[in-house]
């Protein structure tokens, strides 16, 4: 049963509603990247999210990487706790801040940014290849303003 064969019983039309249609995209644009991280390495969301920051930015704290990527800190440490005990990350006391750790890649979890990294951009350039080029860089301008990420 499609949506369009159910009856309407209000005038809101909710498959029109930013916020609802931002959320279909998101879900659907993620599950074959979705799968590769979960079935090749066991890895949640939030986990590769923690992955590719330290990847991407090199060594930060989990503070840090909350703030930049808007995950709850026990999201995080949920997450540095699962990518330390995999041994794809470690742990750094502040010299100046004994209740500051800085969070880095270990070698494996180099490795493992490096090819989920090809990957990613592989299948970014296989949703942006939906588009035309000018309505990809527009799609990402629009989405970057609505993220507030200029």
């Amino acid at each position: 049963m499609t949506e369009d064969s159910f009856d309407k019983k209000d005038d809101f039309n909710l498959r029109d509603f930013l916020p609802y249609l931002l959320n279909r995209a998101a879900e659907e644009s993620s599950l074959e990247f979705q799968k590769v991280y979960k079935d090749r390495y066991g890895m949640l969301r939030t986990e590769w999210r923690v992955l590719f920051h330290l990847g991407n930015y090199g060594g930060m704290t989990a503070k840090e990487i909350g703030d930049r990527a808007k995950i709850h800190k026990t999201k995080i440490s949920r997450a540095v706790r699962k990518l330390e005990h995999r041994r794809y990350l470690s742990r750094t006391r502040s010299e100046t801040d004994r209740r500051v750790e800085l969070l880095q890649l270990t070698t494996p979890g180099q490795s493992v940014y490096h090819e989920l990294r090809g990957i990613a951009e592989q299948y970014d350039a296989k949703l942006a290849g939906k588009f035309s080029k000018d309505e990809t860089a527009l799609l990402r301008k629009m989405l970057r303003r609505l993220a507030h990420m200029g």
